[in-house]
Formats: C-alpha cells, structure tokens, sequence
C-alpha cells in the first residue's frame, strides 16, 4: 500500500470507522468491536479504528525492515494486522 492508499484509508476511516476496519482488518472480532463503538458513539469507534491501522501499518514497516516484533498488540484480533498484513506464516507467533 502506498502512500496515496494509505491516504485514502485514513479519509475512509474518518467518514465511516468501520469501513476503514473492514479494509485492514477484514471481517471478524475487530469489526464487531468497532461497529458496536461506532454506534455507541461516533468518537469511540475511531478511535478504535486508527489504533488498528496504526498497528497495521507499524507492524508492516518493521517487517519490510526485517525486525521482528515477538508481542501481540493489546486488543487487536485480527492476524492480519498482528503481522502488518504478510499473510500466515511470515511472523511467529510468541508461545505463551
């Protein structure tokens, strides 16, 4: 994603946060969480949803630097945005 799709991200997630989850995070727990925020109270839901992308997007710039990030970001569900987006497999997961 380059910086005009990142951009457009951002423009999405304000106008709709849930949109913008769907986008990064794809259809799971963390949408669910943010549509339920989101009707709870506008505020709320993007704040939810630009944590999710900024741990997409730091997680997606460590990997394409080859450092790896061994933690879990605190209340994010998705495995994509856990890995920045590299699929399964590319980041192993910490054994707890």
């Amino acid at each position: 994603m380059g910086a005009v799709s990142a951009l457009l991200l951002v423009l999405i997630t304000i106008i709709l946060p849930p949109v913008g989850v769907y986008l990064v995070a794809g259809c799971g727990a963390d949408l669910l969480i943010n549509i339920c925020l989101t009707l709870l109270g506008y505020i709320p839901g993007h704040i939810h949803a630009f944590y999710l992308e900024y741990v997409y997007f730091d997680r997606r710039e460590q990997a394409r630097e080859g450092r790896f990030t061994a933690s879990r970001a605190p209340g994010v569900y998705s495995d994509r945005v856990q890995s920045g987006g590299h699929g399964y497999g590319t980041i192993v997961q910490p054994v707890q």
